[in-house]
């Protein structure tokens, strides 16, 4: 008899997506050198997108959301992962093209997967998930241009949210001095036990300047947010400062001139964590492991859930609702 497994099953009816938990076989899956056990996945802005149809995420359906996953190796056709080995995957085709994490079983291609590194369990994995490791990067690039706690203070836009409660606990705990900046003025408290020095609404965090540049205040930004802000907050930034800009839920459009940059030598760091090269992928993995593991996140601003409940978790970070990381259990046993 054929193992089946639950997955959760979107489906396109007279223009409208539906999701509902589904038993498929692994002869259900797209092709790939590896068949994993999913444990753990988690919910991204993007996976919010792919469950509707408006998002444009998804070109076909029927189709299997969850851009990340933690597990086990059940098979492969590649000799660099063995059965038992523990992995993670976020990035590449991975619940946009190929099928996703919210699935007991996910075959994928090899050279998307990487070993579990050492210091993180599966949970902590999705925890972080793809927001955990655009937040890594983000850090990565604000260390890369020299920026210290002595630079001066940082903000964090978007702080509540997946990128940026990730990007509050790792920079605090690597010492600097963190604004965050949220529209949920309910959840500066949660913010502070992060590692926030400060809190500040959206609006002052973009507050608009009269002429090209405003008063020099952060020395670097982590910006998931995008949109008009964006222009602003650049001309907030102190001379040879960094904005690392990963997000679009603000907007895709910002305006701005270039004094931030031919005056101040402001860097724009663009931040993608879908391509992102091997090398580096694994180099900001093993530092979230160690160094930079955000372990007052872990305590503090975790949602666990079944695949069950997706459809609210979906609806959650689209309305803007999700704070923290919204984990989700896979496998049922």
């Amino acid at each position: 008899m054929t193992e089946t497994f639950r997955a959760y099953w979107l489906e396109e009816t007279e223009g409208k997506v539906n999701g509902s938990i589904r038993k498929i076989a692994a002869s259900d899956l797209p092709q790939g050198e590896v068949l994993v056990r999913v444990q753990y996945s988690d919910v991204n802005y993007k996976d919010g997108l792919a469950s509707i149809k408006e998002g444009r995420i998804v070109r076909e359906y029927p189709f299997i959301a969850g851009i990340d996953l933690s597990g086990e190796v059940i098979a492969s056709e590649d000799e660099r992962f063995a059965p038992g080995d523990k992995v993670l995957c976020t990035g590449y085709g991975l619940g946009v093209s190929h099928f996703g994490g919210y699935s007991e079983q996910a075959r994928v291609p090899a050279d998307w997967l990487i070993k579990l590194p050492e210091g993180l369990s599966l949970r902590e994995a999705m925890i972080l998930g793809t927001a955990g490791f655009t937040a890594g990067m983000s850090v990565e690039a604000i260390l890369g241009a020299g920026i210290t706690p002595e630079s001066g203070p940082v903000l964090v836009t978007g702080a509540s949210g997946g990128v940026g409660s990730v990007a509050v606990a790792i920079l605090a705990k690597l010492g600097f001095e963190v604004t965050a900046s949220s529209g949920k003025e309910q959840e500066w408290e949660l913010l502070k036990k992060l590692g926030a020095a400060h809190t500040i609404s959206r609006e002052e965090a973009q507050a608009p300047s009269k002429g090209p540049l405003g008063k020099g205040i952060w020395a670097a930004i982590v910006d998931p947010v995008g949109g008009a802000g964006t222009g602003e907050r650049l001309k907030a930034v102190r001379y040879r400062g960094v904005l690392a800009l990963s997000g679009l839920t603000g907007g895709g459009d910002f305006g701005t001139s270039v004094h931030p940059f031919i005056l101040r030598g402001v860097t724009l760091a663009g931040i993608d964590s879908v391509q992102c090269p091997l090398p580096l992928r694994l180099e900001v993995w093993n530092k979230l492991a160690t160094e930079w593991k955000p372990d007052a996140l872990f305590e503090q601003a975790v949602h666990e859930l079944p695949l069950e409940e997706l459809p609210e978790a979906l609806a959650r970070i689209l309305k803007g609702e999700a704070v923290g990381r919204q984990l989700v259990k896979v496998s049922a046993e």
